[in-house]
């Protein structure tokens, strides 16, 4: 049996705030969510967006998926954390560029 671990951004969301944006608030979220810890200690990860949020920055994705973007590269981390939303917002172009930035600024490190 798979062991599923869920992360709701509602439960670190800045109240009445319709976005999630920033570096700071990604790496604190980071660390508040424990999202490395569960990394390791889950098959998968469910992040839940809240229904009425409008938009997650990818400068807030970029840091809150930082560590496990780098570990797992694109093709494991895509098949391992997954986001549910049932609203409008769509994820999928914002977590797209967060992804490449990620490995583009991993990439010029190591050279």
């Amino acid at each position: 049996m798979s062991k599923i671990s869920v992360i709701n951004l509602q439960d670190f969301r800045t109240p009445l705030s319709r976005v999630f944006t920033g570096r700071d608030r990604g790496i604190e979220v980071r660390n508040a969510s424990k999202i490395d810890i569960l990394e390791v200690e889950s098959d998968e990860i469910l992040i839940k967006i809240p229904e009425d949020i409008g938009s997650i920055n990818p400068s807030f994705l970029e840091e809150l998926l930082l560590n496990v973007v780098t570990k797992l590269q694109p093709e494991v981390f895509f098949k391992k954390i997954h986001f549910e939303n049932n609203g409008r917002y769509k994820i999928t172009n914002d977590l797209q560029e967060a992804v490449e930035r990620i490995l583009r600024e991993e990439t010029a490190l190591v050279h």
